[in-house]
């Protein structure tokens, strides 16, 4: 039996994308800290960083938003993603840009359910889990799932990962 009523999950946006493609995943809740980031979610599930994907919206020189899905213990080189796109440069988006463009907050981001269809880049050694865990929408709700079920966003793979 697991530690949480199976029902006893937030049912985002994320969680009815999920549920509509028929992805299979195990609904993970910890209490979230502000700006605590992959860290204090991969200690309270008592799982490795690298298997905690952080979801980052990002936009290029011409304003247009993107979606770079990341190990937890890695950063994003926006210089070799930029170099990856043939754009002159990549940065964070703004809090308010990111959720203008996903309905989600900074720290609840999930790639699934987004307001806006943006494209999506994932680090490749991702794929190489078993398992991940990424927002399902919410600050302090991961989901688990194979990271072979993120083809459902049609993602592209990237090397872009740094230390």
């Amino acid at each position: 039996m697991s530690k949480h009523n199976k029902s006893d999950y937030p049912v985002t946006p994320a969680v009815r994308f999920l549920r509509a493609h028929k992805i299979a995943f195990e609904p993970c809740l910890y209490p979230y800290v502000e700006h605590g980031g992959t860290a204090v979610a991969a200690a309270h599930l008592a799982v490795d960083e690298h298997a905690v994907v952080k979801t980052i919206v990002l936009e290029d020189d011409k304003k247009k938003g993107l979606i770079c899905i990341m190990h937890g213990d890695k950063q994003i080189s926006t210089r070799n993603l930029a170099r990856e796109l043939d754009a002159k440069h990549i940065e964070p988006a703004t809090p308010e840009q990111a959720n203008k463009w996903t309905g989600y907050l900074v720290g609840g981001t999930s790639p699934f359910g987004i307001k806006t269809r943006l494209p999506i880049y994932v680090e490749e050694t991702i794929y190489a889990l078993p398992t991940i865990y990424i927002n399902g929408g919410k600050r302090g709700f991961l989901v688990a799932m194979k990271p072979q079920d993120l083809a459902v966003l049609q993602p592209i793979s990237v090397h872009v990962a740094t230390e």
